[in-house]
């Protein structure tokens, strides 16, 4: 064969698998096509200079050395002219958007029950999953649990993975696909779901990251109409039937080859591979988030470091978002990305906490300083050193309209032993139980001791009442005294209260006429916000009265 043809073939080949394996979008803005023509001419000048060095040429061919030049200033000077922030600060500082001050936390994030709060974090995810499938030794060996996605499926909330091939030599096996997903309940550690079935059909999840050739789902998607778009962060999410999808965002670079912005979302059927794409307005309700948390974050760093413009080395009115982004739910369903902002040098004060729409990318920033999630754990931790527990990364609620972290704690094993909330506003104020609503009083208890600790904003709904106490009774949980009462005409309720919301509590026996304000709630415990023994008239602190002064207004 003559050498030309078997060097061209061999060109060819090279450049063909760099293609099929690269994926290179074919668009300005992305690297990949330089790339690769970076890299076949490179291949080219090393075989001609070793064709010279053996004396077979006497010259490098001068188009080998201009493209493989051509491609390699391509990729380091354009880049740096249409992307150096020095000169595109602007445009970094507005990928954003437009940046909202909030002034009703819990206008934004609606009180939930305390049911609904997620105690179940990503890494106890994987354990339970684990767990499952190791159960099932035929399934065990075949499969491995993919990425856990937290999302809502038919409003309740849920840690979601698909199961995956665990090589190559299973997945030549099982070209079918794996045999269905992972559900594990974000509220219940002991609710955990293998599902393999929908409507009576199995499940099969052929196209997915961990599979080979044409099932990859990467190259399904690229192969099929999106050479020339960007396309990332494959998110498993099922439907509210239960159907699994992948979901996967469609961007745009804004900013010369860097400002990735979504535009869009792809969803493909997991079985058949069929997509189809939607705007982010037209995108269905069940797609929990559309803007990546790491598209979010690279744009709200760049939004608080160039607020000043690139020249601003004294760092003025510089933020920076504290470490790590979580995600929570707001009211009507709706899913933001929660971070903290703080001032550049600052490690556990925040200047405030922004909301992001996880679909429209709508930021709202409500400037409340407190601290950082970091600094909650540790106060969470602190509050149970002696028993060395481990936190989780912490969650915000809106807890009676006051933004709180709430997080697990763990022991070395790995398993939820307590619950702590921590105020975002001062994170001294701790509660901690051994389930959810132990926590949720010790909490309502530590704010009542702080006698400020609740602000006009964090009024939510709540009833005052006049009745008779029918029958009262005290416990102690944690080191607090806790007291239980029956009111005439609420016998299907129990109210709740502690000592620290009124000296009036532990006198009080039954027969007593009281004056009550508690919580709006459909549980059958019920959290008193403030007490009155009508029998008594008792000289009243000024701490007391400013209290109910304020609950009154």
């Amino acid at each position: 064969m003559n050498k030309s043809i078997f060097y061209t073939l061999l060109i060819v080949a090279f450049g063909g698998l760099c293609y099929y394996f690269g994926l290179p979008t074919l668009n300005f803005g992305f690297y990949g096509l330089p790339f690769i023509i970076l890299l076949i001419s490179g291949f080219l000048y090393f075989l001609e200079f070793t064709r010279k060095k053996n004396g077979r040429n006497k010259r490098i061919n001068p188009i080998i050395i201009s493209i493989f030049w051509v491609a390699l200033t391509f990729i380091i000077l354009i880049p740096a002219l249409s992307s150096w922030a020095i000169f595109k600060h602007e445009k970094y500082k507005d990928l954003i958007g437009e940046v909202k001050t909030g002034e009703d936390f819990a206008n934004h994030v609606a009180p939930i029950s305390t049911e609904e709060i997620r105690i179940v974090d990503k890494s106890m995810a994987y354990r339970l999953g684990d767990k499952v499938i190791g159960s099932i030794p035929s399934l065990g060996s075949q499969v491995n649990v993919g990425d856990f996605s937290i999302q809502k499926v038919n409003d309740k909330l849920y840690w979601v993975a698909p199961l995956l091939h665990s090589g190559y030599f299973k997945w030549q096996k099982n070209k079918q696909g794996t045999p269905g997903y992972i559900m594990v309940s974000a509220t219940n550690e002991r609710d955990v779901k293998l599902v393999q079935q929908v409507d009576g059909k199995p499940i099969r999840i052929k196209y997915q990251t961990e599979a080979y050739f044409g099932d990859n789902l990467q190259r399904q998607i690229y192969f099929n109409g999106y050479k020339t778009k960007g396309f990332t962060d494959f998110t498993f999410e099922v439907d509210d039937n239960g159907k699994p999808f992948w979901v996967v965002t469609l961007y745009k670079k804004r900013v010369g080859f860097s400002g990735k912005d979504a535009i869009g979302v792809l969803v493909v059927d997991v079985e058949s591979g069929n997509m189809k794409e939607y705007s982010i307005s037209d995108a269905p309700k069940w797609i929990d988030r559309i803007q990546p948390a790491e598209f979010i974050s690279d744009q709200l760093f760049d939004w608080g470091e160039y607020v000043k413009g690139y020249w601003n080395f004294a760092n003025e009115n510089k933020l920076k978002p504290t470490k790590g982004i979580s995600l929570i739910y707001g009211s009507n369903n709706k899913s933001y990305w929660y971070t903290g902002l703080t001032s550049v040098g600052s490690d556990e004060g925040t200047v405030g906490f922004i909301l992001i729409d996880t679909r429209t990318k709508e930021a709202v920033w409500y400037k409340q300083t407190g601290a950082t999630e970091i600094a909650a754990m540790s106060s969470a931790m602190g509050k149970v050193q002696e028993k060395r527990y481990v936190s989780s990364f912490p969650i915000t609620y809106n807890i009676n309209g006051i933004p709180t972290y709430v997080m697990s704690l763990k022991d070395n094993a790995g398993l939820i032993k307590m619950i702590a909330m921590v105020s975002v506003e001062n994170y001294t104020i701790v509660g901690v139980g051994n389930n959810m609503k132990e926590t949720i009083r010790s909490y309502k208890n530590a704010l009542n001791s702080k006698g400020n600790a609740i602000s006009p904003s964090s009024i939510m709904k709540s009833y005052t009442i006049e009745t008779i106490v029918s029958r009262i009774s005290s416990d102690i949980r944690n080191g607090n005294t806790f007291y239980y009462l029956l009111l005439n005409g609420y016998e299907n309720k129990i109210f709740i209260g502690s000592s620290l919301i009124s000296n009036e509590l532990p006198i009080t026996q039954s027969g007593d006429s009281v004056k009550i304000k508690y919580d709006d709630g459909a549980n059958e415990l019920v959290d008193i916000i403030t007490f009155e023994n009508l029998n008594f008239k008792l000289q009243k602190s000024e701490q007391q009265r400013q209290i109910e002064k304020y609950f009154n207004k």
